[in-house]
């Protein structure tokens, strides 16, 4: 069974250096190929092991790697970023093997290297960290291409007690994300720490290192079966479309298993669902000896077998989307199996239900995926999940999950334009819309605002309930004895207000209708006021009560209950006594 090289993604904030490490991985890759040894890809470089061998000869043998690595190299995904990496999904989990985190080691981890982060840990793929930007370190001093090892091993003191404090910081950055990790040549179980490693996407200094960890994690993480290909149709996932000037719409995808040949059906999804096209033409790149300009670089192929990268062209992909499989049909029996598989696929990702959640709506299917496994991770449940703008049918929808719970009536979009009539129409319903390029930032934002909703719902429905609350009629304070009676009162517990009912041994006295203090006129009075209030009701003082008796608010039995198992967090101690005490008195 023949091992394809694993997927690698290049992850990271803007600016640490992706696209120049990827780069200088790369020119490693050309400056010590074989004759013959380079295939190019659509999306992808792949950097063959006889290569890095070459390259890292010295620190391959430092570490005893020399004839003990069987992976035949690694594929690098060559567009960097949290989206490509989204977007190489397939079912059951992700296409990319391996990731690299790249973070600056002057500034630490940064936003996008946040989202990142949350991606690689929701997709659970094992993943390294280069520490970029090692020439930035103040005294220290650079040679191209040197290994960590050797370079740390020949700098002053100063320069390697900077770059610790650096690392150090980094370390305690992780640790806040669960994450346990140390410089690369510490780290004692790769099992249970993430190792960083220090590199120059500048001078090229750790690239070796960074290259030989890599394959070391490949070899002990990824299981040799994931890794296997073989000679059926072929199995992909779609990365980007677009047209192209003289051939239409074309699909650029990554193939992980298989073979694709011209003149085969595949069946592929679009937002609408399945779609089946038939193949045209596959464009690979030339082998780089062979590029004449750059108008020369593509050329027409009969065949492309996994692991690759292929520009496929065929007539109905318009519609398709990011992220969605790829499978070639080589028989008339295979294509229904094929629809079926492409439709649960899409089914999975895409959520339709009328259970209480918040809506979601991304650019691909990938992303789409991601947010919805990074929501439910986090214990947001999803009502609607799709492709696509916002809709009008969507405002619905939340509208509908609103009354079940105001904290989800909501829409996340994710890297999506809202037509202005949608947003016109969320306003005027009171549908909050979040939209951003940033999971997290995404999410973030929608639990704060869910906090302030669920805070004034709460609020809201506070207002409308009665609060426990005890009064004591004052001796010598009885200004009327009924109809109203008038006497003066002290608050021993809890509020009072107009408009409650006073109960004396869990039986009704009267309600109150006026409450003034110092002679004017107050809307409450809470624990410790002395009062005077108007008691509307059949009573007489000196009969029903009397001077000294000790009066409770009375609470209807229903918002006593949720009083005490829903909302008893928003009462006072000395309400929560009173509520006690007059249940007992009711009980009575």
């Amino acid at each position: 069974m023949a091992v394809r090289s694993p997927f690698v993604v290049v992850m990271g904030h803007v600016d640490v250096g992706k696209t120049l490490l990827l780069d200088k991985i790369r020119g490693t890759s050309v400056a010590y190929r074989e004759p013959g040894m380079i295939t190019q890809h659509i999306g992808m470089s792949f950097v063959p092991w006889q290569a890095v061998e070459k390259f890292a000869g010295p620190l391959v043998d430092r570490l005893k790697l020399r004839g003990r690595i069987w992976i035949p190299g690694f594929l690098f995904i060559d567009t960097p970023g949290h989206a490509a990496f989204a977007n190489l999904r397939r079912r059951g989990g992700s296409v990319a093997d391996l990731a690299i985190l790249v973070v600056d080691i002057t500034s630490g981890l940064e936003d996008q290297g946040v989202e990142s982060l949350k991606l690689i840990q929701s997709r659970g793929v094992p993943f390294v960290i280069a520490a970029n930007k090692l020439d930035r370190i103040y005294g220290w001093r650079s040679v191209e291409n040197r290994p960590f090892l050797t370079a740390v091993e020949e700098q002053e003191w100063h320069a390697v007690a900077t770059l610790e404090e650096r690392i150090g910081k980094l370390i305690d950055q992780l640790s806040r994300f669960g994450i346990e990790a140390d410089r690369y040549d510490r780290v004692r179980d790769f099992k249970t720490q993430v190792p960083i490693i220090p590199t120059s996407a500048v001078t090229g200094e750790g690239v070796a290192d960074l290259l030989l960890v890599l394959a070391g994690v490949s070899q002990r993480f990824i299981p040799r079966q994931k890794l296997e290909v073989h000679e059926g149709p072929a199995k992909g996932v779609v990365m980007e479309v677009k047209e192209e000037r003289g051939l239409g719409v074309v699909a650029d995808a990554i193939l992980y298993d298989g073979r694709l040949r011209r003149g085969d059906t595949v069946v592929t999804a679009g937002i609408d669902g399945p779609r089946e096209a038939r193949v045209r033409m596959l464009i690979m790149p030339k082998p780089l000896e062979e590029m004449r300009d750059p108008e020369d670089r593509y050329m027409a192929v009969e065949e492309v077998k996994a692991a690759a990268g292929v520009r496929i062209v065929a007539d109905g992909l318009e519609g398709v989307v990011s992220g969605a499989p790829v499978f070639a049909v080589w028989t008339p029996q295979d294509l229904a199996e094929a629809l079926k598989l492409v439709k649960e696929e899409i089914a999975e990702i895409k959520i339709e239900s009328d259970r209480e959640g918040v809506l979601v709506r991304a650019d691909t299917f990938g992303t789409l995926e991601s947010i919805v496994l990074f929501l439910k991770q986090q214990g947001v449940p999803v009502r609607k999940a799709d492709v696509g703008p916002p809709t009008h049918k969507d405002v619905v929808e939340a509208v509908l999950s609103r009354r079940k719970n105001p904290a989800y009536g909501v829409i996340l979009a994710f890297n999506v334009k809202t037509p202005p009539e949608v947003e016109k129409e969320a306003m005027s319903a009171g549908v909050k819309i979040i939209r951003g390029e940033i999971l997290y930032r995404i999410f973030d934002e929608y639990m704060k605002w869910s906090h302030e909703v669920k805070t004034k719902t709460v609020e809201q429905i506070l207002s409308q309930m009665t609060r426990p609350g005890k009064i004591q009629i004052l001796p010598g304070y009885v200004f009327r004895r009924s109809d109203p009676a008038i006497v003066g009162v002290k608050v021993l517990a809890g509020t009072i207000k107009p408009g409650i009912t006073l109960v004396k041994d869990g039986k009704e006295v009267g309600r109150i209708m006026q409450i003034q203090k110092t002679g004017q006129t107050v809307s409450q009075a809470t624990a410790g006021d002395e009062v005077a209030i108007s008691i509307q009701g059949d009573i007489i003082v000196g009969r029903q009560v009397k001077e000294g008796d000790v009066l409770h608010v009375y609470i209807p039995d229903e918002q006593a209950r949720q009083w005490l198992f829903q909302y008893k967090q928003h009462l006072r101690e000395d309400e929560l006594k009173a509520l006690e005490e007059y249940l007992k008195t009711r009980k009575k």
